[in-house]
């Protein structure tokens, strides 16, 4: 299995797709994708994060269509075929993520929807994290 990006989601058939974020231990501040060092938080001078799975499931915060291909070097589908695109709140930690929906239109999101990570395919075959209706 070829990750589109490694480090920032593991798949496991136990517990599905989870994104991978960082953790202060001394703040608790959360971010993704996981950053190695200092805490990002500008009230905090940690050092001391962990990286830890983050919640599979959140709030659409925002939605789209991409009704373009991306750009080279960014490979397409030939024929484009248009994606729809959220930014999700994760539920516990309030942070917010981007990523393609699998599976829905825009016309069938809306604001703050349930939806819940999965996987897929990118053009050129790498997996990456989706979002999907929440089951």
């Amino acid at each position: 299995m070829t990750y589109a990006i490694d480090g920032w989601f593991a798949i496991s058939p136990e517990d599905g797709v989870h994104l991978l974020g960082t953790s202060c231990t001394a703040c608790g501040t959360i971010t993704f994708p996981p950053r190695p060092g200092s805490c990002p938080n500008p009230r905090c001078a940690s050092t001391d994060t962990q990286v830890r799975p983050l919640p599979r499931r959140g709030r659409v915060w925002s939605y789209t269509n991409a009704c373009y291909p991306p750009p080279a070097p960014y490979v397409a589908a030939d024929p484009y075929v248009p994606v729809t695109l959220a930014a999700v709140e994760l539920d516990e930690v309030g942070i917010v993520v981007l990523g393609q929906v699998k599976g829905l239109t825009a016309d069938q999101l809306q604001v703050g929807m349930e939806l819940e990570l999965t996987s897929g395919p990118l053009a050129d075959g790498p997996l990456v994290w989706m979002w999907g209706r929440a089951s």
